[in-house]
């Protein structure tokens, strides 16, 4: 337990060294963040239902492929926006403000020729719908078309827009993304099932879309015009040394989403191609795992201007028992939200999308969930790197990791159709994460970290409390189930052994000691 002592002293170290209003400032955010993430997730869970069930599969597996191939123009911010956040964060703690304008300046050039690119990214992509999907039905091919031009476009139109909502970040407003893109998120909900009900087609469906999204752009840029922010944005303030600078930061962040790209980007495609008919199903499964990406995204984003701002002030030393703190806590979060998924995947989609979805994707959605349940457990270890700018030093990890998902998800789906690429997700995030352990951890230099207190302390304690309710799972797996009478005590077991490993092993003591005190107090 002196390993785990240690954690704890150096977490209330690095606390400590905070002042009251930063860490109000770090709650508001995480809170913000949160409410960001549950909108998204809510709109994940609320809006399939209403589609899969006013469109027929096939219209629907259409729309989701125009949605994955659309988001694609996304993956053209090359990190900028991440980087603004950053660059924002640590000029203004440095009070470096010429070299924040030149960078902030410098962004916005750089995100408008990206948006020209994803217009004619968009354009190419519509071009060549029929070639790569041969077994969509000729019906919907204009129709798809016509839809990937319009929202792929209204997207690349977004990306300079999308300069604001780092300002925003950097300057720790994390309210003000939360409601542009909360608001707009629900909107577009709304006059999609609006539009679906009324019988409009795919291209209906993509106007509202697309005109949600240039709204919330405008009202994103009058939000920062009314705002009280002094930052200079001019064609002036645009230098090489600036591009330079983010080029250098932003390399291994492009790379990282590129390998994102393998790992997730590309799934519905190589379903459509061998199997469109499993589309839908392979869609509605993925669109699951949303509430478990926004989630973990939402509460953890935020350490990345806050460990820019402590890496800034020398405080590197503690990042690491920090960084080992918050893997314990995602993981918890991970396994409350997965496990459900896996235990009741088929019962949940028969009931939220309809049983033909749920036959073809009960067995796909539970692979989806224990592979991000794996990947996503080293977010924490990410924005850590991320907000100290040591991303670059580990970008091969994340390509092994999407190529080894690429290859496994095309070849498997040759043979299996749609649940082979689910398992190459889940082989993938084992490469990924076992990359970490091996390559990443080693060259990690500006916090020091101890793979073995991260290992133990950040992804054993947490799956060890997860170990009751997983034997359940896999004995109803087994079709072994306990009569009437006896499932009582075996769900009180099993709920007694969760909340005796989660006292004794889930928390650490400082933890079990406040616990202690509160209760004590109250």
């Amino acid at each position: 337990m002196g390993g785990t002592a240690t954690i704890a002293s150096s977490c209330t170290t690095e606390l400590t060294l905070m002042t009251r209003t930063e860490k109000l400032i770090l709650l508001k955010n995480v809170v913000a963040n949160v409410l960001r993430g549950s909108m998204a997730a809510l709109v994940a869970v609320l809006l399939p239902p209403f589609l899969t069930r006013l469109m027929s599969p096939n219209a629907y597996g259409a729309w989701s492929l125009i949605l994955q191939i659309s988001a694609y123009v996304g993956y053209l911010d090359f990190g900028i926006q991440t980087a603004v956040g950053r660059y924002v964060a640590h000029c203004n703690e440095t009070g470096d403000v010429d070299r924040r304008d030149r960078i902030v300046s410098t962004s916005l050039a750089a995100l408008t020729f990206a948006g020209v690119a994803g217009i004619i990214g968009t354009l190419l992509a519509a071009s060549i719908l029929p070639a790569v999907f041969r077994q969509m039905p000729s019906a919907l091919l204009g129709d798809a078309r016509a839809a990937l031009v319009i929202v792929g476009i209204s997207l690349a139109v977004g990306l300079p827009a999308s300069l604001f909502n780092g300002v925003f970040v950097g300057l720790q407003r994390y309210e003000i993304p939360a409601i542009t893109v909360g608001t707009s998120r629900a909107l577009s909900a709304v006059l999609l099932v609006v539009v679906a009900r009324r019988g409009g087609s795919l291209t209906s469906m993509a106007v509202a879309t697309a005109a949600v999204n240039l709204i919330s752009y405008a009202f994103q840029f009058l939000l920062y015009r009314g705002s009280a922010l002094k930052l200079r944005l001019s064609p002036g303030l645009v230098s090489r040394a600036a591009a330079n600078e983010l080029l250098s930061y932003c390399f291994s962040l492009t790379i990282w989403s590129f390998a994102m790209l393998l790992v997730t980007g590309l799934d519905l495609m190589i379903v459509g191609h061998f199997q469109f008919e499993a589309v839908g199903a392979y869609a509605v499964a993925a669109t699951l795992i949303t509430f478990l990406v926004g989630l973990q995204q939402a509460v953890f984003n935020v350490m990345i201007p806050s460990t820019a701002v402590q890496h800034a002030r020398g405080g590197a030393d503690s990042l690491g028992s920090l960084m080992i703190t918050a893997t314990r806590y995602g993981l918890f979060l991970l396994l409350l939200g997965g496990l459900p998924l896996i235990l009741g995947a088929r019962q949940l989609l028969t009931v939220w999308a309809g049983a033909p979805y749920a036959v073809r994707g009960t067995t796909v959605l539970r692979l989806l969930v224990a592979a991000n349940i794996v990947r996503l457990s080293a977010v924490p270890y990410a924005m850590t790197l991320i907000g100290t700018g040591q991303q670059r030093l580990v970008i091969a990890t994340p390509l092994f990791e999407g190529f080894s998902n690429l290859l496994v998800s095309f070849f498997a789906a040759y043979y299996f159709g749609a649940v082979g690429v689910a398992v190459g997700t889940l082989v993938g995030s084992v490469i990924g994460v076992l990359g970490n352990f091996a390559y990443n951890m080693p060259r990690t230099i500006g916090f020091k970290l101890s793979r073995y207190l991260y290992i133990r302390d950040g992804l054993l304690r947490p799956c060890l409390c997860a170990i009751p309710v997983t034997t359940l799972a896999l004995l109803a797996e087994l079709h072994i189930s306990p009569s009437r009478a006896e499932s009582y005590v075996v769900f009180g077991g099993v709920l007694f052994t969760t909340l005796l490993l989660l006292w004794r092993w889930g928390l650490i003591e400082p933890e079990r000691t406040k616990l202690r005190n509160l209760k004590f107090a109250i």
